[in-house]
């Protein structure tokens, strides 16, 4: 049942039928050629552009605002238009009805069933000329047959049809109460939104009659509907022009941004002249300037810094090879004092065989010096030639078996790969790995070492594992550092310059390959080296894993070795670490 108010209620409030709804259309996109990528392109613009995550945040919350400003607005209208409308609705039916019952009230009909009906006529003119609608209907309400009742009357087609039994029932039933009801009126150009109000004549002699008079809401709904166009054409065209002004102003801002990140990328990638063009006095420029001053001071000291370190590898370089000359003669006079050693006296005995012994580590400190300067200028060259990474291995830990003796560690070589001949340098390849070896006896604290040798497609790799006291991971990130030590205090057992590991990992590098380490306090040390079996570099992971988890522990286990592998407590560890950096 529609809706039924009473004076001083919101029961009325319109139900829709006068505003005719706004119908959008949907314009199809452009067939572009590769729309399938459409969500992937717009994520990486998204992600990659400043300007357009800028301008399309801007316009959804423009859209949004403007969205909800413009239908709050249309419908404060429309709920003002209707109001206003239905108030003077409800004044121009109450005057017309008070008129209409004036008539009747000044009428002496006595009776009369013709001056009845001439009253009821001349009430329909009172009716149509006090109010401003022709459409009016009136129903006598007692349905009793009676000779003196005139007819009931319509005007303009307001029949029953159009008005509910709601709104009759509510007339019916109170005498001198007014209603309304919003209604679709069926008027000859087709139906328009409109209201009816409904109250009780009374005519003498006869009893109340439903009078009811209909208003076109036609003119408001026009109205209603021009004001949202209008609304809806301003929205979108503030949208436009705001996106507009965002483009332009954000133009302004990410272009120098641009520059500035593309002139970093080059700055970044070595070409130190770049710099960024200065345009005007704003913020922008002072950026500019700053990154200028930055991009100069950084020019000059990475100059400074390379003009040092070309002197500085040219002095190693020099010093090396000047020393090779007295270092000969000293070599030679050492190894003759140290063959006449026993005729001396034990004390200038012991002097002698420390004196070969220090000639010996001070002449392979002049050969790492030079392997490191030629590293830095950049002048080594390699001797491939096919071979298999576990035969080296093999011939390895054959030669430094008695020290392993004597120092009391068991080394155990575990091969399931890399027999097959992969191109190579040995001699390089061997000296990081008998250095490993070596750091594994060092430092192993007696316990048994494990070497692994596997292979794949991509490459192949050997890793050596020791069950030492392990290192700290500061002290892992700087284990391949020239001259470094974890624990300065400790000294050499094996002896050594301090540039091993150096040296390995520049041997690893000119393969193309890599030397990594894996090292905790307590568990022991893990360094896998991996070579590429074709020129180039690394593409996949290695063939031995780089942190061993406990499979070393259970293979040891496996291989029955007769040491027992004893995990040593953390603290128990931090206070005896002291693995050195390069040996």
């Amino acid at each position: 049942m529609p809706p039924v108010g009473v004076p001083g209620t919101t029961a009325g409030v319109p139900t829709g039928t006068f505003a005719q709804p706004v119908v959008q259309t949907r314009r199809p996109l452009i067939a572009w050629r590769n729309w399938r990528a459409w969500p992937d392109d717009l994520a990486g613009l998204w992600r990659r552009s400043l300007r357009f995550r800028t301008i399309l945040v801007t316009l959804a919350l423009t859209a949004l605002a403007i969205l909800v400003a413009c239908i709050w607005m249309a419908l404060a209208i429309q709920n003002d238009l209707f109001q206003a409308r239905k108030d003077q609705v409800l004044a121009d039916s109450q005057r017309a009805t008070e008129a209409a019952q004036a008539t009747l009230d000044a009428a002496a009909v006595q009776g009369d069933s013709i001056q009845i009906q001439n009253l009821m006529t001349s009430v329909r003119d009172t009716l149509a000329e006090r109010s401003s609608t022709d459409l009016i209907a009136a129903f006598r309400i007692d349905r009793t047959p009676s000779q003196l009742a005139p007819q009931d009357f319509t005007v303009r087609g307001l029949t029953e049809d159009v008005i509910s039994e709601g709104l009759r029932e509510a007339v019916q039933s109170s005498a001198n109460q007014q209603w309304w009801q919003s209604v679709s009126l069926p008027l000859t150009d087709g139906p328009v939104p409109g209201i009816v109000v409904g109250q009780q004549l009374s005519v003498p002699d006869v009893g109340g009659y439903e009078l009811y008079l209909a208003y076109d809401l036609g003119s408001a709904s026009q109205t209603l509907g021009f004001v949202q166009a209008t609304l809806w054409i301003v929205g979108i065209s503030l949208i436009v022009l705001i996106g507009a002004i965002s483009w332009f102003v954000l133009r302004s801002v990410t272009i120098p941004i641009g520059e500035a990140a593309d002139t970093s990328a080059k700055l970044a990638s070595g070409e130190l002249g770049v710099r960024l063009p200065v345009r005007g006095e704003d913020e922008l420029a002072t950026l500019g300037r700053s990154f200028n001053a930055m991009a100069d001071s950084i020019e000059s000291q990475i100059k400074e810094l390379a003009d040092l370190s070309l002197v500085q590898q040219r002095f190693v370089s020099d010093v090396s090879h000047e020393l090779r000359t007295p270092l000969t003669t000293i070599r030679l006079a050492a190894d003759m004092i140290n063959d006449q050693r026993d005729e001396f006296d034990p004390a200038t005995a012991r002097a002698a065989e420390l004196l070969n012994a220090q000639v010996q580590r001070f002449e392979t400190l002049l050969t790492d010096l030079l392997e490191i300067s030629r590293y830095d200028a950049g002048s080594v060259q390699l001797e491939l030639e096919p071979t298999s990474l576990a035969h080296l291995a093999e011939d390895v830990i054959g030669s430094m078996q008695q020290l392993a003796d004597q120092h009391g560690s068991d080394i155990r070589l575990v091969a399931p790969g890399g027999y097959s001949p992969v191109e190579m340098d040995p001699r390089r390849v061997r000296r990081v790995v008998r250095n490993l070896i070596g750091n594994a006896i060092e430092h192993g604290e007696g316990r048994p070492i494990v070497i692994t040798v596997d292979s794949d497609q991509q490459a192949v790799a050997i890793g050596v594992r020791d069950f030492g006291l392990g290192m700290k991971p500061e002290d892992v990130d700087r284990v391949f550092d020239r001259f470094w030590r974890a624990d300065p205090s400790r000294t050499r057992t094996i002896g050594g310059t301090g540039l091993g590991l150096s040296i390995a990992l520049g041997d690893a590098r000119l393969h193309g390959g890599e030397l990594s380490v894996w090292s905790e306090l307590g568990r022991g040390s893990n360094f896998v080296l991996t070579l590429p079996r074709q020129s180039g570099h690394l593409t996949a992971a290695s063939p031995v894993p780089v942190d061993p988890g406990d499979d070393a522990i259970a293979a040891i286990d496996a291989l029955g070795l007769t040491q027992p592998i004893e995990i040593v407590s953390m603290d128990a560890a931090a206070e005896a670490s002291g693995r050195g950096g390069a040996s």
